[in-house]
């Protein structure tokens, strides 16, 4: 959740960290700081934004160093303030730690340590790291973090400097990312590509329990037992263009722009005449046939799109599916048959429960199929198949092409394991493939209500409560949608099936309430207008998003949102368009910083 840089080279470190640092801003932080070492290891923190961070550095006078490490803190183990925040410092200032994750025993190995005679500034479990490295330093660096590593227990990427050593950095990981950026004459360590781009595209992904050794002239990596090893060097293949805003004001509406093209990666090479073709699926046609029942798993708008997935799936495949947050799925103890497949998705590929769900399925003996965006991710190299997104980077912390995206890889799941099985017509197949080869096009058409929006939006920025409603795949969407308005505008937003609400939630119904009613499901619109005709007769205000077919809601609504008429399947891919950009407008209108959410983070690496 929070983020790491380190710089050890033969340039000024300070500018490569705080340029690394700037590039993971979308992660979400409360507060930020760097070590470099000059003349001894000189720390300078500061709680709040990277810009207070740059104003402390440019007046001190022991920033020239050629290495250091940096961090931007989200709070987990004490508040958000200058002392709590990275990095931490060993007692006698020899040892300086960064640290992402939760140590899980850190309460115990501090109280070791205070009856020792440490002595703790802060309330994190990160200075713990700090302190017990000195306590069991033994002036090798490898040799101490193999130590360090059987005392710990919990996730964690560690970056670590010692004034004994100041040309080596050392970075370590287990259940958090860290990447090794290789360059010439210096080289780097990061929590995530974007703060590597400007500098080098070849990088290194760190296993759990990887001890790397970073010099000016090169990088040596050991496993837990010392033993040097060697890896695959990736490449990143994005445009640095790809990173930035493009001209637009946020990241955000950027890559709500970005859909079609990201969706014309994810689909359109899997999509032939002769269908749809899953070539890096494992699976046997034997096993798909055999499958007794899919297990989706994922947290946040991955579990949403992963509610698209089960009606389109049970519909198509005539396979029972259930949708679990991955925070329960391990702690319900989860029945799983053998013929059972789950189904991950997580956008980053390292969410800590989402992974932890993984393990769970794998120890089960289920086969795991993942979708995920980031190649080599731990959920990706932990699956028994991986279906990649291709979405590109997303740096806004809301997602937009990441759901989407992964929407449309459950169609062509559903597509392929439905022609497998034969539950439908030739006929039937053939028309949804052409329709889903067609959808990045039909995307960016719908897009084109950009300037609806912005107009819709200024007429409700000041309502605090908001009501999403729908039946069937639209239920799904506004569950989506309703996630989007309350996590950059900060309104109080809620998603209902429509048929609950005379289960209590209409009382809270009065007038001037907005409910946003989804409704582009033909077999459900007389049930769904009859709902919108509750809420008015209570004194809402009343936004549809209907199909250019579905004209009979306009009687009933305040305002109607047209969206073309498609294969009922396929309307989650283009109701929840309107809706991310409504959720943007109003979130610009009420002055919110739109690509960093107060009290949020990107990537969850913790549970």
């Amino acid at each position: 959740m929070c983020g790491i840089v380190g710089y050890i080279g033969e340039n000024q470190a300070v500018p490569v960290l705080l340029n690394g640092l700037s590039k993971l801003e979308y992660r979400g932080y409360d507060s930020a700081g760097i070590s470099v070492y000059h003349d001894g290891i000189h720390t300078i923190k500061v709680k709040g934004k990277l810009a207070g961070l740059r104003e402390k550095v440019e007046k001190d006078d022991k920033k020239s160093s050629h290495i250091g490490i940096g961090h931007t803190r989200w709070a987990t183990h004490g508040v958000p303030n200058e002392i709590n925040s990275h990095p931490h410092n060993s007692q006698n200032g020899k040892i300086s730690v960064v640290h992402n994750g939760i140590i899980e025993n850190y309460l115990e190995l501090k109280n070791m340590l205070i009856e020792k005679g440490y002595t703790f500034k802060s309330e994190t479990d990160t200075e713990v790291v700090a302190q017990l490295f000195e306590d069991l330093y033994d002036g090798d660096m490898v040799s101490t973090t193999r130590k360090l590593l059987e005392k710990i227990r919990g996730a964690y990427a560690l970056g670590i400097m010692c004034t004994d050593h100041p040309d080596i950095l050392v970075a370590v990981r287990k259940d958090c990312p860290l990447l090794i950026g290789l360059g010439k004459g210096e080289n780097y360590i990061a929590s995530d590509i974007p703060a590597l781009l400007e500098y080098t595209r070849d990088y290194y992904l760190l296993e759990t329990n990887e001890i790397a050794v970073l010099k000016n002239d090169g990088v040596k990596l050991y496993d837990i037992n010392g033993k040097e090893i060697k890896k695959e060097v990736y490449h990143v293949t994005w445009d640095i263009a790809a990173a930035e805003k493009g001209g637009y004001d946020y990241f955000m509406m950027k890559e709500i722009m970005e859909q079609p093209e990201a969706l014309k990666k994810t689909i359109q090479p899997r999509v032939t005449e002769s269908g749809i073709h899953l070539e890096d699926v494992s699976l046997t046609e034997e096993e798909i046939k055999n499958c007794g029942r899919i297990h989706i798993v994922a947290c946040g708008s991955a579990m949403h799109a992963g509610v698209v997935g089960r009606y389109v799936i049970e519909e198509t495949c005539r396979i029972p599916v259930e949708v679990d947050i991955a925070s329960e799925f391990r702690y319900r103890n989860p029945i799983l048959a053998k013929n059972d497949l789950c189904i991950i998705i997580s956008q980053s590929g390292e969410t800590a429960d989402t992974l932890a769900a993984l393990r769970e399925a794998k120890k089960q003996g289920v086969k795991v199929l993942a979708i995920v965006n980031v190649v080599g991710s731990s959920i990706a190299r932990e699956s028994d198949d991986v279906i990649y997104t291709w979405a590109g980077p997303e740096i806004a912390v809301a997602t937009t092409k990441g759901y989407t995206t992964q929407v449309s890889v459950l169609y062509l799941i559903a597509l392929y394991f439905a022609r497998v099985r034969g539950t439908m017509t030739e006929e039937a197949y053939t028309a949804a493939v052409k329709e889903l080869h067609d959808l990045p096009e039909k995307t960016a058409e719908v897009l084109k209500v950009d300037a609806r929006m912005a107009e819709i939006a200024k007429k409700y920025a000041n309502c605090e409560n908001a009501f999403i409603i729908g039946r069937g795949l639209d239920y799904a969407v506004a569950m989506e949608s309703s996630l989007k308005l309350k996590e950059i505008s900060y309104i109080h937003s809620e998603a209902y099936a429509a048929g609950e609400l005379k289960h209590g939630t209409i009382s809270l119904i009065e007038d001037g309430t907005l409910v946003v009613a989804i409704a582009t499901q033909e077999s459900l619109l007389e049930k769904t207008v009859s709902n919108v005709k509750e809420v008015k007769a209570r004194g809402a205000k009343v936004l549809a998003i209907a199909t250019e077919d579905c004209t009979a809601i306009e009687d009933v609504a305040d305002e109607v949102v047209y969206l073309p008429k498609v294969n009922h399947l396929f309307t989650a891919s283009y109701d929840v368009l309107p809706m991310q950009l409504f959720a943007y407008y109003i979130a610009v209108e009420r002055g919110c910083d739109v690509d960093k959410p107060r009290n949020l983070a990107k990537s969850v690496t913790v549970e």
